[in-house]
């Protein structure tokens, strides 16, 4: 605990809290605050233990509530941008709702990957893009996004998703959001055909997956909406409170012969059980191969719902896992139950 909460390590949010005994203040692990020193810190296992101990919540990261959900200062924010993606937010505008910019920048940054400026813009232009989807007219859709000039709106959407809009009726993005779950916040990502990511938030692990998965769609990333995101989160729901064994929403997961070989054999494995790599390896036409099927099962961007964790070595240790092996354990034992 003590090297999630120095290295300010966000998949760690939501399992515990750490309070500092000089300042009596208790932070979430990805607090931005200046870290104290390792002697000066005493660990909860939830908000309310570190409040039954004497300590008030951070005001910076808000560690009473849940990892991967918003706290209560950030939601009429969101709300306000999915009322009317179109319509700009400006400083003065955050300020009457009681927000000062640079808290929500910090936010979004943290949460998001991107400023909250970037999160609104993103957010319009996905909107002008569905409008384009839709048949209306490039005219209507330009000026009516929050650009003043055709110019500037055509810029701005060439920038976001590597295109004139003039293209745009036919084209697509990956809609991204964040939920909370028991392992921490996770990364959600679907396109029309189904869902195509959900990872840890491992910042490093999970520009790599959601880099990997833009070159192998060849379109961008945005944060939005989609019904395959709705339909996955409810399934997560049920599974981690041990009332589905079988994911049912659609997947779509590009990459080679070999690497989709491997994650078709991994979703044939069943709930509860679990097989060695040699055996993931023969499984999937390549007996001996067990590095190569490691590596395939390593490159799985929907965790969970393609049981990756379900692969152990021969002699029954866990393996590796990108999302650590607490929670690889934990999975586990969640099935086993």
């Amino acid at each position: 605990m003590t090297r999630a909460f120095l290295a300010g390590d966000r998949g760690y949010d939501g399992l515990f809290c750490a309070g500092v005994t000089t300042t009596g203040i208790y932070c979430r692990p990805s607090c931005t605050a200046r870290k104290p020193r390792p002697e000066h810190l005493e660990y909860f296992a939830t908000p309310d233990d570190a409040t039954a101990a004497g300590y008030r919540a951070c005001l910076r990261c808000d560690p009473k509530g849940a990892a991967g959900t918003e706290p209560d200062w950030v939601k009429p924010l969101l709300r306000r941008v999915e009322a009317d993606p179109g319509a700009r937010v400006s400083n003065d505008d955050l300020a009457s709702l009681g927000i000062e910019p640079a808290r929500a920048r910090r936010w979004f940054l943290r949460n998001h990957g991107m400023t909250f400026s970037e999160f609104a813009r993103a957010r319009r232009l996905q909107a002008a893009q569905e409008k384009l989807r839709a048949g209306a007219g490039l005219d209507d859709v330009a000026l009516g996004s929050g650009w003043e000039s055709h110019s500037g709106f055509r810029e701005a959407y060439t920038r976001q998703f590597g295109k004139p809009p003039g293209a745009g009726r036919d084209g697509e993005t990956i809609r991204t959001r964040v939920i909370a779950s028991p392992l921490g916040p996770l990364r959600i990502g679907a396109i029309d055909a189904g869902v195509c990511l959900l990872e840890f938030h491992d910042p490093v692990r999970l520009e790599r997956q959601e880099a990997a998965l833009r070159r192998w769609l060849d379109i961008p990333t945005v944060p939005g909406n989609h019904p395959h995101l709705d339909r996955l989160e409810s399934e997560l729901t049920a599974y981690f409170a041990g009332k589905l064994r079988r994911f049912a929403v659609p997947i779509v997961a590009p990459g080679t012969e070999f690497q989709k070989t491997v994650w078709e054999t991994l979703r044939a494995i069943p709930y509860g059980k679990t097989c060695s790599y040699a055996e993931l390896a023969l499984r999937a036409g390549k007996p001996g191969a067990q590095r190569a099927a490691g590596t395939a099962n390593g490159a799985n961007r929907v965790a969970i719902v393609i049981p990756c964790h379900r692969v152990v070595n021969a002699d029954g240790g866990l393996g590796g896992y990108g999302g650590g092996t607490w929670r690889k354990h934990w999975l586990l034992e969640l099935e086993r139950r």
